[in-house]
């Protein structure tokens, strides 16, 4: 037994040196990317170059260094985009590089605004998202989900003790449970349970799971959390309720009465006061801000979808927000 420890420990050594030495040779190479993209910006800037100049270009380094992959003309032009897209945003500069190539150029050609662009460059390190892991992020419109939560919760983040910036969504979409359109809240949370890792994805890597209908006493009686999680960064218990059917003012007080309980009975002294989830089939924003005025519960009413949402038609509302903003 005490062999397999040491042998253990000598394998996990050699990991922890294959990842570092990943990271190193990753920084470089976009470095390297990035100092092409700089020299043949500033040429094509000078009128010097053109497409055929980078054609040529490309077929010199193919043919120099043939056992190179990479140089292909598109992708010195996205070499030069890349160094374009960053070179005014110092805070951005640094984290490109501890990102990979493919990672880097879905985000810049797909998200628009510097906003979305740190967004997921920040999400995809704290993640550790894979390349299918973020495309799936874009997909799902994660940044305006998540910037609708931010302001839906701005007085929630005042009374906290902890920063909640970035950490829930408005809509949370559960694609990947492939569950029907109709379905019971048994089945949800059935199916959320038996499929944590994927629905970790959604909801973010800093949860921990604790159960399903998490068991509580109160006097006499027994009660169940639907899901109960606890999140590493925000330090505390995260309960979530869930309905098949559109948010009612009438289901904030059984999670009000759960969160109760939570923090008087199974919080720790050095926790955070519990946060709750309402997941519902819909929801009306006004209904919602009417129900949720004078709650005194750290309480986040979500809905969620069981299929990839309107990518648009977010992009819209967020944009409509950012219009009422720049209003006031």
């Amino acid at each position: 037994m005490e062999l397999k420890k040491q042998f253990t420990y000598i394998s996990q050594l050699i990991a922890q040196a294959k990842e570092q030495a990943y990271k190193a040779v990753n920084h470089e190479l976009v470095s390297l990317y990035w100092n092409i993209g700089e020299y043949v910006s500033k040429q094509v800037e000078s009128n010097a170059w053109g497409k055929s100049v980078v054609k040529e270009l490309s077929a010199f380094i193919q043919k120099s260094e043939p056992n190179i992959k990479g140089f292909s003309s598109q992708n010195i032009w996205r070499m030069k985009q890349f160094y374009e897209t960053y070179k005014d945003f110092e805070k951005l500069s640094p984290l490109v590089r501890e990102l990979s190539w493919s990672h880097n150029v879905e985000i810049f050609s797909k998200a628009k605004s510097e906003e979305e662009k740190e967004f997921y460059i920040r999400m995809s390190i704290k993640e550790r998202y894979s390349f299918r892991e973020l495309q799936r992020q874009i997909n799902a419109s994660t940044f305006e989900r998540v910037m609708l939560s931010n302001k839906k919760l701005s007085t929630l983040s005042r009374v906290l003790p902890q920063n909640i910036t970035n950490t829930f969504k408005d809509t949370y979409v559960l694609e990947l449970l492939h569950l029907p359109e109709q379905h019971h809240e048994k089945e949800l949370r059935k199916a959320i349970a038996q499929n944590i890792t994927k629905f970790l994805l959604e909801f973010g890597r800093d949860f921990a799971f604790m159960g399903e209908e998490y068991p509580l006493q109160v006097g006499n009686q027994d009660f169940a959390i639907d899901l109960l999680f606890y999140n590493r960064s925000l330090n505390c218990m995260v309960a979530i309720e869930l309905k098949i059917e559109a948010f009612k003012p009438a289901h904030l007080g059984q999670l009000n009465f759960y969160l109760e309980a939570l923090d008087r009975d199974i919080r720790k002294p050095n926790e955070n006061p519990s946060i709750g989830i309402l997941l519902c089939k819909g929801k009306d924003d006004t209904v919602v801000e009417y129900a949720l005025n004078r709650n005194l519960s750290p309480t986040l009413v979500a809905d969620y979808e069981t299929k990839m949402p309107d990518k648009n038609l977010l992009k819209q509302k967020w944009q409509e927000i950012l219009n009422l903003f720049e209003q006031d």
